[in-house]
């Protein structure tokens, strides 16, 4: 049992890159990586001593990781980070897109600065992304799994949350363009799709009036933790149990999605 769970699910050896990985849910995601076996770049943007908390949370558990930079709104940075992982590794066999910023900023308040950072961070970023360390899977010819970010506003688009849902409608659709056109070159892209998983300081500021909303149009009646997005991650990842899945948005969302009156 543990040969085939291992076979299908195992990625010892693999070499794995978080965009996002100092934040609470891309930290989870670097951990729970390399507790599978992969070696593991965790991506820091602003706080550099969260992304090595969390790499040495890998290397003291027996995995291997390093911290590089990874400005999401910097394709030059971005490939920057490539070359220092092909320098640990030698390739890249997974990626992880899960930077995010947000802003309850109403409609026709919203900056033009405001706009941009959220669309260049959450959307510009996740293309720049794919397309650097996409074109370095195709070049290898040996394939690899894109799993990026999106949000269950990408598709209910939700108050307070105008230019995050927009951007992360935008993950949605590039998720299945990518896929379709990547498709030939064995490299896979897919989206998980989270419900609410706030941060403990999060969920201190969130009122009751939101609190009961949320939960009320959440079958589970609750908030999601971070390690509950690890069975889809791991699963996508792989490459053997979602070798044929491409395209795909894997809600994780305690059935948000699938709630309606």
């Amino acid at each position: 049992m543990t040969s085939f769970l291992e076979d299908q699910f195992g990625l010892k050896g693999a070499v794995a890159v978080v965009i996002g990985g100092s934040g609470v849910l891309g930290g989870s995601m670097a951990v729970a990586l390399g507790r599978a076996g992969a070696n593991v770049a965790v991506g820091f943007s602003g706080n550099a001593d969260k992304a090595g908390n969390h790499a040495r949370t890998i290397t003291e558990s027996g995995g291997s990781a390093i911290t590089v930079k990874t400005d999401a709104g910097s394709e030059s940075g971005l490939r920057k980070a490539l070359a220092k992982v092909l320098e640990t590794w030698g390739k890249v066999d997974i990626v992880v897109n899960a930077p995010g910023v947000n802003s309850p900023t109403p409609v026709f308040d919203i900056p033009d600065e405001e706009w941009s950072k959220i669309i260049d961070t959450n959307l510009r970023g996740v293309f720049y992304s794919c397309r650097v360390f996409g074109k370095q899977m195709i070049e290898q010819k040996t394939g690899g799994s894109i799993i990026n970010i999106s949000s269950v506003s990408s598709e209910l688009p939700l108050s307070r949350v105008f230019t995050y849902s927009i951007s992360k409608a935008g993950v949605n659709n590039m998720t299945r363009f990518l896929a379709r056109e990547w498709a030939p070159h064995g490299v896979r892209v897919n989206a998980i799709m989270p419900g609410f998983f706030p941060a403990e300081q999060n969920r201190k500021i969130l009122t009751e009036e939101r609190r009961n909303m949320i939960f009320g149009h959440t079958p589970m009646g609750r908030y999601g933790e971070p390690h509950e997005l690890s069975g889809a991650l791991l699963w996508l990842a792989s490459r053997n149990a979602s070798s044929f899945v491409t395209g795909a948005i894997i809600p994780v969302d305690g059935g948000f999605t699938s709630m309606t009156i």
